[in-house]
């Protein structure tokens, strides 16, 4: 989207208090008048209204972005508030989405916001973003990362993308549309396959620095602005990479990969090596935090272990052995193939990538994941244990 005009009548689709409250963008000469009447009729879907999506959707309302879908199926949690900006403590428990509407709308009413209460898929996918001009990629995980790619591909749409985790962070414009028509680079020419699940961890189970997402949402939100405005040069063919550590920036070139190919939507899941059905042919047993604490209490004998990072720990722990996910494999020698073993992390996706993987490699049989994790414990067993 790249329109640049007004309404052709002579007067401004702007109400005199729009123009007095845009005014100090009218008045950059390469932004006007024209630039703001572009916002005020661009339509932007913001996917996820966390820890990218809270600055991208207070930046994007209080530029005069006059309709905005916001699609998060999510409530807020305590964990939220440490980066999240959008939300306070007394939004705790309620809707992201609506919330997020009730936020912005204070922050300006002129503005059209529809809520898209839903968790985004490839069902739904190209129903919810076929009436927005621009998609902002706000999500946390890969399965909806190669998703909104896709879609935005088959639909012809732009997508600003970003990605945080820990200190560092990401932007780019995909899938843009050149002057003579034609696409500029999509998320797959720069990375064709996911890593292998577990690799990267997501930013609950890794950390994130509580300022990044308000510096690199408000990145992403500004090349929404361009892409719409046509003002600048987007980061179309380009990823913008920043490390908050060391304050230190670089810029890649992204090329089109002849060989990319979207032709429909997939299973993005099993593409990615998520199975979170628990019928999927590699299942894990489990037991639950309360098996877990009969068992303590009848002193049964078992191997409890923890495949969380050092730092999580320290935090809370249910007094395991200490063994990464990255070193499980290393450490098969010492778990005991006589007696069950309980290997346990934070939610239990880990944890249930490890037995995956020793069940795979060395063939054990023995081995039960914790469900729930240390969450399932402090809420259903310890509420004293901190969580994180």
């Amino acid at each position: 989207m790249k329109e640049k005009n007004g309404n052709g009548s002579g007067k401004s689709i702007l109400s005199p208090a729009e123009l007095a409250r845009y005014s100090r963008h009218i008045i950059i000469p390469e932004f006007g008048l024209k630039g703001q009447e572009a916002l005020k009729k661009a339509r932007v879907l913001v996917i996820g209204s966390g820890g990218l999506g809270s600055p991208v959707l207070l930046y994007l309302a209080a530029a005069g972005v006059g309709n905005i879908g916001i699609a998060d199926f999510d409530v807020v949690d305590d964990s939220n508030l440490q980066r999240q900006v959008l939300f306070t403590v007394d939004d705790v428990g309620n809707s992201k989405a609506q919330t997020a509407k009730e936020r912005l709308l204070k922050l300006n009413p002129h503005l059209n916001i529809t809520v898209h209460e839903t968790m985004f898929t490839k069902d739904n996918a190209l129903d919810l973003i076929k009436d927005y001009d621009v998609v902002a990629d706000g999500t946390d995980n890969f399965p909806t990362r190669y998703l909104v790619n896709d879609a935005c591909v088959l639909s012809g749409k732009t997508n600003v993308y970003a990605s945080i985790y820990r200190f560092e962070g990401q932007v780019s414009v995909f899938n843009y549309e050149n002057e003579d028509g034609t696409r500029g680079p999509n998320y797959r020419d720069l990375f064709p396959a996911p890593p292998p699940p577990g690799l990267v961890p997501s930013c609950s189970e890794g950390g994130v620095l509580g300022v990044l997402p308000g510096i690199i949402g408000s990145m992403q939100a500004s090349e929404v602005i361009k892409v719409i405005t046509g003002v600048g040069e987007p980061l179309a063919g380009r990823l913008f990479l920043f490390d908050a550590a060391s304050f230190t920036t670089r810029v890649l070139k992204v090329a089109k990969n002849p060989e990319t190919k979207i032709t429909e939507l997939i299973n993005y899941e099993q593409f990615c090596g998520i199975f979170p059905d628990k019928e999927e042919e590699d299942a894990v047993k489990e037991v639950t935090v309360h098996d877990l604490e009969t068992w303590s209490q009848r002193g049964e004998d078992f191997q409890l272990i923890d495949v969380r990072e050092p730092y999580e720990y320290q935090i809370a722990n249910l007094g395991g052995e200490l063994v990464p996910l990255a070193e499980i494999a290393q450490y098969a020698g010492k778990i005991d193939k006589s007696k069950k073993v309980i290997i346990h992390c934070r939610s239990g996706k880990r944890s249930a990538d490890a037995i995956r993987e020793l069940e795979t490699l060395y063939k054990f049989d023995n081995l039960y994941n914790l469900r729930g994790g240390i969450l399932a414990y402090a809420k259903e067993i310890d509420q004293t244990m901190p969580t994180y």
